[in-house]
């Protein structure tokens, strides 16, 4: 209780910037993941991407981040063991920071696409393993995790490849490919609204003071698809009135009908991303917090003090404006060469995943399940359009992530450990 009283403004700004570095190696890796389809397929620029990134993942991390920052250590560790030395307790979370946060900024600047919830994970479990024991970790839940490397990744490949073979079939493979386009869009629209509007409800607005049921969440989302279906379709028609306008078989018109369902895509992706994220940089930074203030009280759950949220976003956008292009390049061009179509089917399956997962406890990774969606899309093309090189090192990063996060965080706990004492 001593080193809480005598450094706790200190352990509380040297928190303050390890939680900063997190969230720029959130927003150089995840954030770039949740964009790079989008740049891939040209839908939009670096620099597009970046400015709708920032606007849309800092407005989802401050406005609707608030409500997920305890989920991060829900299930992982034990808290109740800490409760005699809160001290060893606010030494881990800042290892597990800025291991987390080293961890991805080095995955970052390779250009591997790694899952920031499976790095935070495994720091908290590296910590809490050398501190009190490996019965303070909930081994249940790792292996949820563990079985989500491989679930994750074939859900989300699958949906891909079922939207992108019913594009294929609806439009691009028939007599009129831009006719069909604009009949078919529309309920694209529809479908992606759906899906974009039953994640950002459920899983973001609660911290805004909207609270709806989940009849109320599908009726409301419901709405806003079918405004969405209907000015899709007065605005693709008349865009597109004059069929000689485009080439003669109308795919360059298709593909810019799919660049705008990307585009909408993008943006309630980056919302919803930055909404449920920021959890990972902010979590345990409110979680020293809330033990200094309340000198060594352990909470139940983390109380948010007003700079966590603003800071956890604006290193979200730090880190994607500096680091970003990387991880960028891997996801739409390293995999398999993405057209706007294509893009769009890997989008729409991401987000169709993590509606399965909210809804059902499935354990997820923002980054596994677009690449899986990405891997769907190539595979609907043929196994000779992916590229296998690139693939076994984005498996291999995912797989050495959790020892990597584990083993950093114990170097930087004992650091710690020497630096304010016990």
């Amino acid at each position: 209780m001593d080193i809480i009283s005598n450094y706790g403004t200190i352990l509380i700004i040297v928190a303050g910037i390890f939680g900063f570095l997190m969230a720029i190696g959130i927003g150089a890796n995840d954030v770039a993941n949740a964009m790079g389809t989008s740049v891939g397929s040209k839908a939009l620029t670096v620099k597009q991407a970046i400015i709708i990134a920032m606007i849309f993942e800092f407005a989802g991390a401050y406005l609707a981040g608030g409500e997920v920052t305890d989920t991060i250590r829900k299930g992982v560790i034990e808290t109740s063991y800490f409760t005699a030395t809160p001290e060893i307790l606010i030494y881990g979370m800042m290892s597990a920071l800025l291991a987390a946060g080293t961890w991805l900024l080095l995955a970052s600047y390779m250009g591997w696409p790694v899952s920031t919830t499976h790095s935070i994970i495994g720091a908290i479990i590296g910590f809490a393993c050398v501190s009190v024991g490996p019965q303070a970790v909930d081994w249940h839940s790792v292996q949820g995790i563990v079985g989500s490397w491989l679930i994750t990744p074939a859900i989300s490949g699958l949906f891909a490849y079922l939207i992108f073979i019913s594009a294929q079939r609806l439009i691009f493979d028939t007599e009129n490919p831009l006719k069909n386009a604009k009949r078919y869009a529309p309920i694209y629209m529809f479908i992606t609204m759906m899906v974009i509007a039953l994640v950002t409800i459920k899983k973001g607005l609660t911290h805004v003071g909207i609270n709806l049921d989940g009849t109320e969440t599908f009726f409301v989302s419901l709405a806003l698809s079918l405004m969405i279906m209907i000015f899709g379709y007065i605005y693709i028609n008349k865009k597109y009135a004059d069929d000689s306008a485009v080439d003669n078989n109308g795919f360059a018109g298709v593909e810019r009908v799919f660049s705008l369902l990307m585009v909408v895509t993008a943006c309630a992706m980056a919302f919803a991303h930055g909404s449920n994220d920021v959890a990972n940089a902010i979590g345990p930074l409110s979680a020293v917090v809330s033990t200094i203030e309340n000198m060594g009280d352990i909470a139940a759950k983390s109380s948010i003090a007003w700079w966590i949220l603003p800071l956890g976003g604006i290193g979200i956008v730090v880190g994607l404006a500096t680091m970003g292009h990387k991880v960028m390049a891997t996801v739409g061009t390293g995999i398999t060469e993405l057209t706007p179509s294509r893009g769009f089917a890997a989008q729409l399956a991401t987000a169709s995943t993590v509606v399965l997962a909210s809804g059902t406890g499935l354990p997820i990774s923002t980054t596994q399940t677009l690449v899986g969606a990405v891997l769907g899309v190539g595979f609907a093309r043929g196994i000779a359009a992916l590229n296998l090189g690139v693939i076994r090192n984005i498996v291999a990063s995912w797989i050495i992530t959790l020892p990597a996060g584990a083993l950093l965080a114990i170097i930087f706990f004992y650091g710690m450990r020497a630096t304010f004492g016990v």
